[in-house]
């Protein structure tokens, strides 16, 4: 992408051009968004009316809701091609990115993710490397945001992020916080300002909005812009190259400078210097022994740091087709049918019958009024007219309504908990489960998918940035921690043809289905129950085969079974302990 004005004013007024531009361009799209939030939280519009449903019946919402997964998808890394090398590569990435599932909050970030793809028909996840993070002696890592596409402003016209020229993040911050991370005066703080719209409180008055935009140079490196209102918060044309401060005085690098008032500026590191001891045990690819040490060009990720998850696809769109779209016309028939019935029940009621000159008190709190009667009247004279209308067939309507919409989306009694009334077995209703979510599959392939690009994502900022190595942890099949490393030199390979070191990023990642516990856990919890009856475990008198029971059903995350897992290790302990001692003493 060109810029023409080069300046920091002349690049702050092209970015705040292009955005607003973008915007407008996008202006019906947000629209449509907005609506289908609002739908989803209940509204009460009527669509081409001015006039407001007096009740609403929320089958969007409990539609959607019938659909939330708490699957994780579990990461799989296989190498492009295989030597022993690569395979171990492979499974350190694979590590990587599952220890990452449980340090990071993805069941939080899981949880609003699965909502806005059914609600807008997508999410946005953002990644960013921030060497603030500190874990031991490990400087820098990785933080994920998932955000509404509300808050994203894509290259108008282009459906495929990675096809874009830039596009915008927004994000909603404090004037202070903008001091204290990008080092700018409580003056400059002043000229930020905050876009109201959707979502937004204007009652915080300090509150200001942050535009993040990713473009694409002419040499196909990515840049980033960020600014808000007046102010020019950050530039970083080359956004991944590495960094380091060096006095504008001396030349020298932060650390090593002595100069009373220096002036740092930011210079790019293009390549690393690493010593030969790094690659023991490893193919020696062009080493020798007069080598100490060479130099390898640092890794520099070319995508946006951006993966879109789409629900189902739609033709020229970057999102997927929302939900509530697909919703909308039985909700709103819902709303005014609901709405009727309710102004019927309303009017309705028992209007009472009685001569003229009757005498009616109204003194009586529970039944509202009382009917005197005069002497030799008769209670004949009396009746009641009863207005109370036939709702019947306005309730089939909306029921009749409902099942349209859940067929829309392919939601059954089965999947919703709702075909209770039938007696058979956790397994036989978990197989019709299963297929009902048949219709359901390609959402959870997109699902898929998009965790295969975070992972993907994830695994190069890591090539890029992470100087120490990186300890994983997993379980073994006996249930003990194993430690293991994430070393980003362990990718370096040499060219022979050119005689130059790079860093290989040439993996495939995917998802292991069998991988995450969460994916059906109650089928595989009486799957591991039906192998300890059939013996496929051993022997289930023995301790040690229930011990191999309970490491299974902990791994899938069965209610307590770690606290049986503890018991029968101490149990097998204290056998071997008796056993021993029997030993010694014969």
């Amino acid at each position: 992408m060109k810029i023409d004005n080069k300046t920091k004013e002349g690049k702050l007024q092209f970015f705040s051009d292009l955005y607003t531009e973008s915007q407008e361009a996008l202006s019906r799209n947000y629209s449509e968004l907005e609506k289908c939030m609002k739908q989803y939280q209940g509204s009460n519009e009527i669509d081409g009316s001015d006039i407001y449903a007096t009740t609403v019946r929320n089958i969007t919402y409990e539609i959607i809701e019938s659909q939330i997964s708490s699957d994780i998808p579990y990461p799989k890394v296989t190498p492009s091609y295989y030597n022993s090398e690569r395979s171990a590569n492979a499974v350190s990435a694979e590590r990587l990115c599952a220890t990452l599932r449980d340090r990071l909050p993805f069941e939080s970030l899981n949880d609003i993710d699965e909502r806005y793809t059914y609600v807008y028909g997508g999410s946005v996840w953002y990644i960013e490397w921030d060497n603030s993070l500190r874990l031991g002696a490990e400087i820098g890592g990785v933080r994920i945001h998932c955000l509404s596409p509300m808050n994203f402003v894509p290259q108008p016209g282009i459906y495929d992020v990675e096809d874009m020229d830039f596009c915008f993040l927004k994000f909603t911050t404090t004037r202070a916080e903008l001091v204290r991370r990008y080092g700018i005066s409580y003056e400059e703080a002043e000229l930020a300002y905050c876009e109201w719209g959707y979502g937004t409180d204007i009652s915080d008055g300090d509150a200001v909005t942050v535009i993040i935009c990713f473009y694409r140079q002419d040499n196909g490196e990515i840049g980033q812009f960020i600014f808000s209102g007046e102010v020019t918060l950050s530039d970083v044309p080359s956004y991944y190259r590495r960094k380091i401060e060096v006095c504008k005085r001396c030349g020298k690098k932060a650390e090593k400078c002595a100069c009373s008032s220096p002036v740092f500026k930011l210079e790019d590191q293009l390549s690393e210097s690493i010593s030969i001891k790094e690659f023991e045990g490893r193919r020696s690819f062009g080493l020798n022994d007069s080598v100490s040490e060479i130099s390898v060009p640092y890794y520099s990720p070319t995508s946006f740091p951006i993966v879109i998850r789409k629900n189902t696809s739609g033709e020229d769109s970057l999102y997927g087709q929302s939900d509530c779209l697909f919703l909308r016309n039985e909700q709103q028939a819902i709303n005014k049918i609901e709405s009727r019935i309710l102004q019927k029940l309303l009017r309705s009621g028992v209007t009472p019958i009685m001569p003229e000159d009757a005498t009616v008190a109204m003194n009586n709190a529970v039944f509202g009024q009382i009917i005197k009667m005069k002497p030799g009247e008769s209670m004949n004279q009396y009746g009641t007219v009863d207005t109370t209308p036939d709702i019947s067939s306005d309730i089939r309507e909306a029921d009749r309504l409902y099942d349209h919409a859940k067929r829309t989306l392919g939601i059954s009694d089965a999947l919703q908990g709702l075909d209770t009334a039938n007696n058979e077995s956790g397994y036989a209703r978990q197989l019709k489960i299963a297929q009902a979510n048949g219709r359901l599959e390609s959402k959870r392939k997109m699902k898929h998918f998009a965790y295969a690009r975070l992972d993907r994502l994830i695994f190069e900022h890591y090539l890029a940035f992470a100087d120490e190595a990186r300890s994983l942890y997993r379980k073994d099949a006996y249930g003990k921690v194993v430690e293991s490393k994430f070393k980003r030199t362990d990718f370096i390979e040499y060219d022979e043809a050119t005689g130059s070191y790079f860093y290989d990023d040439s993996y495939l990642f995917s998802v292991d289905l069998n991988g995450g516990a969460e994916y059906q856990k109650e089928l595989i919890w009486e799957k591991n129950l039906e192998n300890l009856n059939s013996g496929s475990f051993g022997d289930k008198s023995d301790p040690r085969t229930l011990l191999r029971y309970w490491q299974a059903q902990e791994r899938a995350h069965y209610p307590h079974a770690r606290e049986n897992v503890e018991y029968f290790c101490a149990e097998l302990t204290q056998d071997y302990k008796e056993a021993s001692s029997d030993a010694q003493i014969k």
